[in-house]
């Protein structure tokens, strides 16, 4: 059995303002053709659907659209998809139903019975092979919150979050443990912060209460394989657990992740391979070396950039390294752009200060024998290289006189 791991798309995203349409139509249009391509048998998204709980309604479209695409060309593909902590659960579980008809598993969240027990029926799913025999189950358990766990039995030193989702897990795994007959696989789904995992410097916003609830990979040890999202950079933090990453970089600073999918294969219910493939950037993006302005300009003049529609064209990062506050900057490079087939994406600025704080500055003194123009002048030249100049301190000197004045 072959299965197509994937998560994170974060349908209806924005990069610094830009619409990023146009990078999910062809990241789905690769996938679905990928996925025929490939003849999978299981499509498993991770979470992470949507950016926000309250997505454009064409963000929903793309995701309709592509779901009845892969229906109709494909009518005996798996699919499940699980929420993540970007989406909303129950706007994910209203058409539950509707989809299932078709045989397609959108699980937004867990559910419980009158007296508590959790429901595993809807998160377990079979998976069919090509004959249509079940060659695998899914346990597709969608980002768990904190209202969601009910803990029992909990002992001292230990992490109520982490027991809580780590009962959720047993249960569903040992429901489906119990289904499984001999030869068939037991998939875990999940959408969490596992321990050991690297998180990415900008885009992600970490799982229940932070890095201190970091999960362990424990939980998974009943599953053949496990497929996580949250992550965005691809990582496998424990043998058979595996984040897929995003397809496409969600910040700036995700320009040089190896974005892909995974592609599973199952033999006799374990895993006998695992393919990574890359998926094709449909938008690039220039991130220039840090630098002064005049050569920032520079290197903008330079750029060569073949012409481009524009929801194709290049999103372009401008990093300064600058010794003191300029005017006009974004003008200047706005204009230095003029012409450009690039779409501007950020300017960002660092100064050459000396990054001492003021105990560094004024070793042996107390800080009430510091007048407030040395404070000043002391906090400038952490942040910007050199002193101020005598025009800067003549008006915050007026400004200290004001504020004298005031408190009279």
């Amino acid at each position: 059995m072959k299965i197509l791991h994937t998560a994170d798309w974060h349908l209806g995203h924005q990069l610094h303002g830009h619409e990023r349409r146009f990078e999910h139509d062809a990241f789905l249009d690769w996938l679905a053709d990928t996925i025929k391509t490939r003849q999978i048998d299981a499509l498993l998204v991770a979470g992470d659907l949507f950016d926000t709980a309250n997505p454009p309604a064409s963000a929903w479209q793309q995701l309709y659209r592509f779901l009845a695409r892969l229906r109709a060309e494909l009518p005996h593909l798996n699919m499940v998809l699980i929420g993540g902590n970007h989406d909303s659960p129950s706007k994910l579980d209203a058409p539950h139903e509707l989809l299932r008809a078709f045989d397609l598993h959108l699980v937004g969240s867990i559910s419980r019975d009158a007296e508590g027990r959790l429901e595993t029926e809807r998160l377990l799913v079979p998976l069919q092979d090509k004959t249509g025999k079940v060659a695998a189950w899914c346990a597709a358990v969608p980002f768990l919150r904190s209202s969601d766990l009910r803990v029992e039995c909990l002992e001292e030193g230990q992490d109520r979050l982490i027991e809580g989702v780590r009962q959720v897990y047993a249960a569903v795994l040992d429901a489906g443990r119990a289904r499984c007959e001999p030869g068939q696989g037991l998939i875990a789904m999940g959408h969490a912060y596992l321990a050991a995992g690297q998180l990415s410097e900008l885009s992600e916003r970490r799982v229940l209460g932070g890095n201190q609830h970091a999960l362990p990979a424990d939980i998974f040890a009943l599953a053949d394989y496990t497929a996580l999202g949250h992550l965005h950079l691809a990582q496998s933090p424990a043998p058979g657990v595996h984040y897929s990453g995003s397809p496409l970089p969600l910040s700036l600073a995700e320009a040089n992740y190896n974005h892909q999918v995974l592609e599973v294969t199952l033999e006799e219910g374990k895993l006998a391979g695992l393919e990574r493939i890359p998926v094709p950037r449909a938008v690039e993006m220039i991130r220039l070396p840090e630098s002064a302005l005049d050569e920032a300009l520079d290197a903008i003049a330079a750029l060569e950039v073949p012409p481009l529609p524009a929801e194709a064209q290049p999103f372009l990062e401008v990093r300064l390294l600058l010794p003191k506050p300029e005017a006009r900057i974004r003008e200047r490079v706005l204009a230095a752009m003029a012409g450009k087939p690039v779409r501007l994406a950020r300017i960002s600025t660092r100064y050459q200060g000396s990054g001492q704080g003021l105990a560094d500055g004024v070793s042996r003194r107390r800080l009430d024998e510091i007048s407030p123009t040395e404070v000043f002048r002391l906090c400038y030249q952490r942040q910007f290289e050199g002193e101020p100049s005598p025009e800067l301190v003549a008006s915050f000197e007026e400004i200290l006189v004001q504020v004298k004045e005031e408190q009279a």
